[in-house]
């Protein structure tokens, strides 16, 4: 697994305190810059997703890292019984809940603070869970893997999202130069945080993907595992089941 990377160096506040607070210096701006940086193409990434969860028909989905609920939104048309999207950002979190009482969902959607690796529900509770580009910000990947297997109902889907590393040349060498100069200089214009979006692609460049992530979450005790890499391998859609 490659070395941890924290948003910020100077601070000795672990990564997850570190996450929390860079998250909730950017929560404002966030999802507008999102759709800049990722030129929207995110958007049709997540539809995958749902489809993918919709498959199995689930009645409670735990969307983790939910962020401003922009997946826990989306797959509130699978029609389930409920969606809690859980984020240790309360600043992220205030901003998804405006966006969930504007969509009329605020009786379907749950948003609550906590933590991925410690999380305050039973065993066997969920359906299905999803983790959009958050499971790199996990302070021990291991322990949020085992603390998912743990909630998901045997059966049940794990879906994950999360940025890769194109291995095909153009691609490879396009995206290298769009992560390390493209994105940290936009965050730096546009966010008042100016670490953040170096943060998240020093990040992203360093997090195991594809086959190796699929390893991790066997590893974790979940079966299935299959990578979809979408848009030339700049981000892998995982499945996997309990």
């Amino acid at each position: 697994m490659g070395k941890q990377v924290k948003p910020y160096k100077d601070s000795n506040l672990g990564k997850k305190e570190q996450v929390a607070q860079m998250f909730d210096n950017i929560s404002e701006n966030y999802d507008g810059l999102n759709r800049v940086i990722s030129l929207g193409i995110d958007v049709s990434w997540r539809k995958k997703v749902v489809k993918l969860v919709g498959e199995n028909n689930p009645k409670q989905i735990l969307d983790i890292a939910t962020g401003t609920g922009d997946l826990a939104l989306m797959m509130a048309k699978l029609n389930p019984e409920r969606i809690v999207g859980l984020d240790i950002s309360a600043g992220m979190l205030e901003v998804g809940k405006q966006k969930i009482a504007k969509a009329n969902l605020s009786g379907k959607i749950e948003m609550i603070v906590g933590d991925s690796e410690n999380m305050p529900f039973e065993d066997n509770t969920f359906d299905a869970i999803t983790v959009s580009f958050g499971v790199r910000n996990f302070e021990n990947l291991d322990k949020g893997l085992t603390e998912i297997y743990r909630v998901l109902k045997p059966g049940g889907k794990f879906v994950v999202l999360e940025t890769s590393n194109p291995t095909k040349f153009p691609f490879k060498q396009g995206y290298k130069l769009y992560t390390n100069f493209f994105l940290p200089i936009v965050g730096k214009l546009f966010s008042k945080d100016k670490v953040a979006y170096s943060y998240l692609s020093e990040s992203a460049n360093s997090f195991p993907f594809g086959k190796a992530f699929n390893n991790i979450l066997q590893k974790n005790g979940f079966k299935n595992a299959k990578n979809l890499p979408v848009t030339f391998g700049v981000a892998t859609i995982y499945s996997s089941t309990k």
